[in-house]
């Protein structure tokens, strides 16, 4: 990377535009959501290489959330453009819409962030150029996707702290919830 290389979130702006097809739809005659994720997947890649100017991978996805559903004939665009840089990472904001192409209704499918990770042609992590805000709305999302950066990494912390044994309140709670609970399963709770 050059000395100190800056870019604006627009540098790395992704539409990627896609006719949905008959072999696209689930059992219920929708677009499968596993397509809609790997075409958000495809614009956040793209995006990210754009702003990195390398490979780049997935490191996680934040929470998905269908709106509305996607039908046959309808035209997907996802929007993806770098919201926060850190030393080696950027979350990429994705947003889905569908154009119905015969009445012209566009819909919000969802919106969700992919946290990627810049490689070199070693496979090791490479440092990214950092962004150049000048609009609030810009500051926003960096702010706002720091914050969501931090929160997975605590739940990931917590997560991997935390360690769970078995309890008879545990089976008590499950029992109020639609499962069946094996009463052997008390024979190995804890008090």
């Amino acid at each position: 990377m050059a000395e100190l290389e800056f870019k604006k979130p627009t540098d790395s702006d992704v539409h990627l535009s896609v006719v949905m097809h008959p072999e696209d739809t689930n059992a219920a005659g929708n677009i499968f959501g596993g397509k809609i994720l790997a075409l958000m997947d495809q614009a956040a890649y793209a995006c990210a290489c754009k702003h990195a100017r390398s490979s780049t991978v997935t490191a996680s996805i934040n929470t998905v959330n269908f709106r509305t559903p996607i039908y046959v004939g309808d035209l997907v665009t996802i929007k993806a453009r770098v919201n926060y840089v850190g030393k080696t990472s950027m979350m990429v904001g994705i947003r889905v819409e569908a154009e119905n192409l015969i009445t012209g209704e566009v819909r919000h499918s969802n919106s969700s962030y992919f946290t990627m990770v810049a490689k070199g042609e070693d496979g090791k992590t490479k440092p990214v150029p950092g962004l150049i805000l000048e609009s609030s709305n810009q500051v926003r999302r960096f702010v706002r996707s720091y914050k969501r950066k931090m929160e997975q990494q605590e739940s990931m912390k917590n997560f991997q702290a935390e360690s769970f044994h078995l309890s008879k309140d545990h089976l008590d709670w499950c029992k109020q919830q639609n499962v069946l609970v094996d009463d052997k399963l008390y024979e190995q709770a804890e008090s």
